[in-house]
């Protein structure tokens, strides 16, 4: 099973179970085949941002932020959205269709890339500022592979 696949199956989880810690949430998976680590499951919630929140009974149980929910995936918006991608130094701007780059940046922003220090969005024109030239290079290119663009 993928990575995407487990992430998706432990969304699922979480929406329609009351899952109340790491072991539970790993047993759950179990029951259905999906045998993890304790490291990757930790690291599963981290990147899907779930955050464990009081019930109505007081204890606390995962759940995903809403947000989270309203906040489109970047690998959803580059294929329709992006135009073009190029940089100097610790700077990419990323071009978009008229009226995206915000919407973009934002997605950009919710990935919390280390290697990206911040966004600053216009109408159709991002800033991206990076640590080092070399992480320039990273993040264009998988801004590319998640357009589908590749080497352009």
């Amino acid at each position: 099973m993928s990575k995407r696949e487990r992430q998706a199956q432990i969304l699922t989880l979480i929406k329609h179970e009351r899952v109340t810690s790491q072991e539970a949430l790993r047993e759950f998976l179990a029951e259905r085949g999906t045998e993890v680590t304790q490291a990757t499951l930790s690291r599963d919630i981290r990147e899907l941002r779930l955050v464990k929140v009081p019930g109505s009974d007081g204890t606390a149980h995962y759940s995903i932020p809403e947000e989270w929910e309203s906040t489109p995936s970047l690998a959803n918006l580059l294929p329709t959205l992006f135009h073009s991608a190029d940089g100097v130094s610790h700077l990419l701007v990323v071009r978009t269709l008229k009226g995206a780059a915000q919407t973009v940046a934002a997605g950009i922003d919710f990935e919390e890339w280390p290697e990206v220090l911040g966004t600053l969005a216009g109408d159709d024109t991002i800033l991206v500022i990076v640590r080092s030239p070399d992480a320039r290079g990273e993040i264009e290119d998988r801004i590319r592979e998640m357009a589908g663009v590749g080497d352009a």
